[in-house]
């Protein structure tokens, strides 16, 4: 899909995020577009302040939310890793900013040495990782003593007893947590309409089925999921002593 996209340069991946009543975040006419993803991202990275801190992301993707993030949030430095060779080259022709900086890589081999950042981000990825707990030590092994992890994800219902125990085995201390289905559902349906356009203009017909349930458009599988409650989607904070 990265490649299909052309001219329609879409800089998120992620579901989407609106409080009730609307967060009204103040935001560059060129950002816009993204209001709905960039808010998911706003409201996890701002759990802590990043202000002249040296930040990672894990599982960038396109890297809209590492261009907002150093623009508003100013980190010292943010690097974005992803393992999409596609996407790392998309991200590194489209955000040039200082201090931003793109690499390939594994989430589950964070190729840094230990105590290298302030905070790692990580939006709704780590529940494809093929293991999660490794993943989660690497994070603990590259933040410093008083860093950050800050995170937002998803699991099925029946799942979610296997991923409050791996956090809880995970060298980190957990600050807090929180809930936001209500949330991101009501990303999803305001982003619905722009991604099933997305994906008619540029999908094979027989194949557009497919791409508007992996984009979670209004009606698609995983939508009606969390309109029923059997996804639990969370937002979290941790801190390494």
């Amino acid at each position: 899909m990265t490649r299909r996209l052309g001219t329609d340069e879409v800089l998120f991946l992620n579901w989407g995020y609106e409080e009730d009543p609307p967060m009204a975040l103040p935001l560059e006419a060129s950002d816009e577009p993204d209001r709905y993803c960039i808010q998911l991202y706003h409201r996890t990275a701002s759990q802590v302040d990043l202000s002249g801190k040296q930040v990672l992301e894990v599982s960038c993707g396109h890297g809209g939310a590492a261009s907002y993030i150093m623009r508003s949030l100013q980190p010292a430095s943010y690097t974005g890793l992803d393992l999409n060779p596609a996407g790392i080259e998309f991200c590194r022709r489209k955000h040039k900013l200082p201090g931003l900086d793109f690499l390939q890589g594994d989430a589950e081999n964070l190729p840094f040495p230990d105590r290298s950042f302030d905070a790692v981000i990580n939006v709704e990825a780590a529940h494809l990782y093929p293991d999660y707990p490794r993943f989660l030590a690497e994070i603990s092994r590259v933040l410093r003593p008083g860093g950050h992890f800050l995170y937002a994800d998803l699991r099925s219902l029946p799942h979610v007893a296997k991923w409050e125990a791996d956090l809880a085995d995970a060298p980190l201390r957990l600050v807090s947590q929180e809930v936001i289905n209500a949330q991101v559902l009501r990303g999803l349906e305001l982003n619905s309409e722009r991604y099933q356009d997305l994906v008619n203009r540029h999908t094979p017909a027989p194949l557009r089925r497919f791409f508007r349930d992996v984009a979670v458009t209004k009606g698609s599988p995983l939508y009606e999921q969390v309109q029923r409650g059997e996804i639990s989607y969370r937002l979290y904070c941790f801190a390494k002593d």
